[in-house]
């Protein structure tokens, strides 16, 4: 609403206490090169999803296990085991035939969702021994699983996560 006074025009501004819906403006892809690897990684990304979420689900699990006073170390070394062998013989094939980018995705994308590195969560659920074997491993085929996931460092995949409705976990905010 609009009144003059002394020839000024006066503005009534209207406040409302409730949030807009968030609104993501992207640019234009540069070229096609970069629209072909957005496309690609996005592919890649949906291929690896089920899997990431088995591993996380499979994760909390253990901790749960783990952090129950009520379980020996027996019966946790004995249920860890179990659902190994169990989620070998579910996703063994299917993930012995992903390629290269498709497991560094998979490794990225297991460190975000869990806010722990890989090379931590072996050394937690396993050994130390076996968090060097496949540490040795990554490193002959130019991963790093002792590396934290920072989501700065991967504007492209945290859009694509987002557009795939999985938002940035809640322990990313208190960094």
């Amino acid at each position: 609403m609009l009144s003059l006074q002394l020839g000024y025009a006066q503005e009534e501004t209207l406040y409302f206490a409730d949030t807009l819906k968030e609104v993501r403006i992207r640019a234009p892809w540069k070229n096609d090169t970069e629209r072909y690897n957005y496309n690609q990684m996005k592919h890649y990304v949906t291929i690896v999803l089920p899997y990431v979420n088995a591993c996380t689900q499979l994760f909390k699990e253990v901790q749960a296990k783990e952090n129950n006073p009520s379980v020996s170390r027996r019966e946790y070394k004995n249920f860890v085991s179990a659902k190994e062998d169990e989620m070998r013989n579910k996703f063994e094939d299917k993930i012995k035939n992903l390629n290269v980018t498709q497991g560094v995705l998979l490794v990225k994308l297991l460190a975000r969702q869990t806010n722990l590195n890989l090379y931590h969560m072996i050394t937690e659920v396993k050994n130390p021994i076996a968090a060097f074997k496949w540490q040795t491993w990554a490193r002959l085929h130019g991963m790093n699983l002792d590396k934290n996931y920072n989501p700065d460092d991967e504007p492209m995949l945290e859009n694509i996560m987002s557009d795939l409705g999985y938002p940035l976990p809640a322990s990313y905010a208190t960094r």
